[in-house]
């Protein structure tokens, strides 16, 4: 896939544009370093809110003018904010690549930042909070991270009430300096894919971008965990049907760092999908959960970690950690067999060959290796990575960076006998 990929610097930006068979549709992703990480030191809320204020206005247009323009070719535009990247997604018709690229450029160089829109989008980050707040599942992974990881790492989530507060808090002139300071075309990439007219989608974004500068690069990350934590903790929620559980561990590994792929596989053969053995033995075989699964999580940027997250069912909640504890030894104490391994390569494989299938599959591929850190021929070197991999180092890997021991346990929900506690 390498060979066919275009990247050039054009405008100052990072633009890759990948052809493909598909007519006359162009599918649009995207980038820049302008996420939580470069607000936690000041108001944890100022950079999503940022990201809020992308498509509510420009200084050339309103937000239903910018909604016109594209309703009216069928395209779409949208933005989001995550730990480290304010990321953009769009579609649109061959012919009106121009115009979508002229829309994200001046919806990215020249927000509005409107004191109306700016108000109902704290209201609205706030409500997504407290609905959040309501969920065990979240309220498990959302304190399994602050268990985990010390303050300061990017994977460290604010605590709902911090975060609620920093919103109350957070003023316009705060979002402005961070638009200011962060936004720019230095570190910004644009992925297109599709029925691509190069030489016009380059042009285009040469016109829209030339004379914007600035842009931050990602800091340093840091090796920053907490060690000094209870390996066990539970979140009450009264009257829930259910309890959410997250078990696991820091890894200290990169998804760019030599051990990953491994990790990752034998990772999916304990928990990922029907074939897992977490699924098919604390569900299938002994009914004790609702769903289960383990997964590596929080490695693009950064050392990440492992978790298994589970729902059980109040008063099967003993015999489900129970079971689940068991199948994490066995793994963790035997490792997987060569044939678990040589499934799991088939699907792992396979799932990455079907999502390459679509322009949007190609092109958030693409924006994930070049988040990684890696060039856009690993697409080309993963599925040789996965079928080169060897029973010692899949079993390796799971030694050296996995002790069931050392992991932490996060309870939210209904859980018998514990207390209610505060959200």
């Amino acid at each position: 896939m390498a060979q066919n990929a275009v990247r050039t610097r054009v405008g100052g930006v990072d633009l890759i544009a990948y052809p493909t068979g598909v007519k006359n549709v162009v599918t649009l992703r995207g980038s820049l370093p302008a996420g939580d990480v470069f607000s936690a030191a000041g108001n944890p809320a100022v950079a999503t809110l940022c990201g809020m204020m992308l498509d509510r206005g420009t200084t050339l247009q309103d937000k239903f003018a910018l909604a016109q323009k594209l309703e009216a070719v069928g395209a779409t535009l949208d933005f989001s904010v995550d730990s480290h990247m304010a990321t953009f997604a769009g579609q649109c018709l061959r012919k009106d690549a121009g115009l979508v690229i002229s829309l994200l450029a001046e919806q990215l160089r020249s927000p509005a930042f409107s004191p109306e829109e700016f108000t109902k989008a704290k209201k609205q980050l706030a409500g997504g909070i407290q609905r959040q707040m309501e969920s065990p599942d979240f309220r498990s992974t959302d304190n399994y991270t602050r268990a985990v990881y010390a303050p300061g790492h990017p994977n460290y989530e604010t605590p709902p009430k911090e975060m609620l507060a920093a919103i109350e808090t957070a003023t316009l002139d705060e979002v402005k300096a961070f638009h200011a300071r962060h936004y720019g075309p230095g570190k910004l990439t644009i992925i297109a894919v599709g029925d691509l007219d190069i030489p016009a989608l380059q042009g285009a974004v040469t016109q829209a971008f030339t004379g914007w500068t600035g842009g931050t690069a990602l800091p340093p990350a840091p090796g920053l965990t907490n060690l000094d934590v209870p390996k066990e903790q539970t979140v009450f929620m009264a009257d829930k049907p259910s309890v959410s559980i997250t078990l696991g561990q820091a890894i200290g590994l990169k998804y760019s760092d030599p051990d990953t792929v491994a990790l990752r596989a034998g990772t999916a053969i304990l928990g990922s999908g029907f074939t897992s053995r977490l699924l098919g033995n604390v569900r299938d075989k002994e009914g004790l959960t609702y769903g289960i699964s383990s997964s590596i999580v929080g490695d693009t940027f950064n050392h990440g970690d492992f978790r298994i997250t589970a729902t059980f069912a109040p008063a099967l909640l003993d015999k489900g950690l129970a079971s689940t504890r068991h199948q994490l030894d066995l793994w963790c104490r035997e490792g997987v067999t060569s044939q678990e391994l040589a499934s799991r390569k088939t699907n792992m494989t396979g799932s990455f060959k079907v999502g390459l299938a679509t322009t949007g599959g190609i092109a958030g591929s693409l924006l994930n290796a070049v988040h990684r850190g890696l060039d856009v021929g690993w697409l080309d070197e993963y599925p040789r990575r996965v079928n080169a991999l060897t029973l010692d180092q899949v079993n390796g890997a799971i030694k050296r960076h996995l002790n069931p021991d050392q992991m932490v346990l996060i309870k939210a929900g209904s859980v018998p006998g514990a207390l209610p506690a505060s959200k």
